[in-house]
């Protein structure tokens, strides 16, 4: 069972962990105050959050994939009664999760919704993006090119470009006040 194997949960907590602290910064003082502001609107914060989500889970997967093909460290393919499960199957079932608690109104970022819900779930569409968006000359090609040319090319490009362009685009706002906050430090330093 692909459960109880220990290459089953590294992914998750690697990319869990890095969003976190990622996240950890915002959570108080000054830069907790620098995020609301940049970040009023729900819906750009969720754009965000997605995006950043999306680039985590890119880094990560490309490592952890490239560690397996070429047998480094404690990673595995997960497998099930011999079958092996590419990631994309777990990208699926959270992009199915996400759309659910998004159908019963959890974490939409509506006024009824918890803000915390639509932050987690926001992180979880674009981990669960990438995992998909990693995979897709799989589910191009019907066959497993993922380590041939056809496999490679043009959708890591276009995966790397995206979630870069799109944290830029999203977070934009936070960048600017980011900036601000410490060229206003270095000026009181001085």
């Amino acid at each position: 069972m692909p459960f109880t194997h220990p290459s089953f949960w590294i992914g998750p907590l690697i990319i869990g962990s890095i969003l976190t602290l990622l996240f950890l910064p915002f959570s108080r003082g000054r830069l907790r105050a620098i995020y609301e502001e940049r970040f009023q609107e729900s819906r750009r914060e969720r754009l965000f959050l997605g995006s950043l989500g999306f680039f985590v889970t890119v880094f990560v997967v490309r490592g952890i994939t490239i560690a397996i093909h070429n047998n480094i460290g404690p990673f595995h393919d997960v497998s099930m009664h011999g079958r092996h499960i590419h990631h994309m199957v777990w990208g699926i079932l959270l992009l199915l999760t996400v759309g659910y608690c998004w159908l019963t109104e959890i974490g939409t970022g509506s006024a009824d919704s918890s803000p915390i819900a639509g932050r987690i779930t926001a992180m979880l569409y674009g981990v669960a993006a990438a995992l998909i968006l990693d995979e897709f000359a799989l589910w191009l090609n019907l066959s497993d090119v993922y380590w041939q040319r056809e496999g490679r090319e043009s959708y890591e490009a276009m995966a790397l470009f995206g979630s870069l362009l799109a944290v830029g685009l999203f977070g934009g706002p936070l960048l600017k006040g980011l900036a601000k906050e410490i060229s206003r430090r270095r000026t009181y330093k001085t």
